[in-house]
């Protein structure tokens, strides 16, 4: 037996032929940071070869990648000015992006972060009020659709906010426009990188009264049985390589597509090996695969553009 399987493993299309998982480019999803301004392309520091754009930059970056075979992105404001109000404007950062976006790709997937977290002065989630916050969530996610999002994607985790949501943008006519929920979304220390890309760092205390406890699974079923109840058409689970066994759960248990996020600060470490010589770039491709092997059906990471040149390399004869 175990000689079969050596036998199997001697040569590129041999082990190819008995790979049992494949990742397709179509699955993978690119968050992309939007800032004010124009002719801006800024790496982020603590995220090598990711960078803030303006709206001009980005555009010209997209018909690049979209030419190999990227289909999805997924659309993060950080305005120049703080405000809750700036959210849900209908000519705000994220609103005009989407537009000027959609009209010069019809076709390119744009799902939309809903969240206040860039905009507020204190770097929270909320306003203090559940419901209230939802209210606004769901202003936010109708100005998105109104735009010309596809997708509107609550990172909040606010009680019931997939409800209000899926409510206000029914009531308006955007019947079709579909939520992708971050419903378990775990008060991960992975986040580091992100909030210095976005500026959403709490100016005080953390955010682990709404974001899930590491150690908890049964109730990240729970929070997705939940949203899917509400009207969730797909869920991420957030962090991605510390919570496979919940990508697996989720799979197992749901019949709709789970997404999963490799986060800020899983990039930021596998890049660290691979620039300090202590891995190889292949493990971009070993990671993304785990993902995709724990049940994942949409893979968001900032990865997406070395994989969209190497997955065929990785995938093919």
């Amino acid at each position: 037996m175990f000689k079969r399987f050596r036998e199997k493993r001697k040569d590129r299309k041999t082990l190819l032929q008995f790979q049992e998982v494949f990742l397709r480019k179509e699955e993978l999803i690119m968050p992309v940071f939007l800032v004010d301004g124009q002719g801006i392309k800024k790496e982020i520091l603590s995220m090598k070869e990711v960078y803030h754009y303006s709206v001009d930059v980005l555009i010209k970056e997209l018909e690049k990648w979209i030419l190999k075979g990227l289909h999805s992105i997924l659309l993060f404001g950080v305005p120049e000015n703080k405000g809750i109000e700036q959210t849900y404007h209908y000519q705000g950062l994220v609103q005009t992006g989407i537009s000027l976006i959609k009209r010069k790709f019809p076709k390119l997937e744009i799902i939309s972060d809903v969240c206040l977290c860039s905009y507020s002065h204190d770097g929270q989630c909320h306003i203090g009020d559940n419901d209230e916050t939802c209210r606004i969530l769901s202003e936010i996610a109708l100005s998105h659709a109104v735009s010309g999002a596809d997708i509107v994607a609550p990172s909040d985790m606010m009680d019931g906010r997939v409800y209000f949501i899926r409510k206000k943008l029914d009531e308006a006519g955007f019947e079709k426009t579909k939520i992708l929920s971050y419903a378990a979304k775990f008060a991960s220390g992975f986040y580091g990188p992100f909030r210095d890309a976005a500026g959403s760092s709490p100016k005080k205390g953390d955010r682990k009264s709404y974001q899930m406890n590491p150690a908890n699974a049964l109730e990240a079923l729970e929070e997705i049985s939940a949203d899917i109840e509400e009207g969730a058409s797909s869920v991420i689970v957030k962090p991605a390589l510390s919570y496979l066994d919940i990508i697996y759960r989720a799979s197992s248990s749901f019949n709709i597509p789970i997404a999963a996020y490799q986060v800020s600060g899983e990039y930021a470490s596998i890049r660290y090996l691979i620039e300090n010589g202590l891995a190889k770039e292949e493990l971009i491709y070993e990671t993304a695969i785990s993902i995709k092997r724990a049940g994942a059906s949409r893979i968001i990471s900032y990865f997406t553009p070395y994989l969209l040149e190497k997955l065929d390399e990785y995938q093919s004869l």
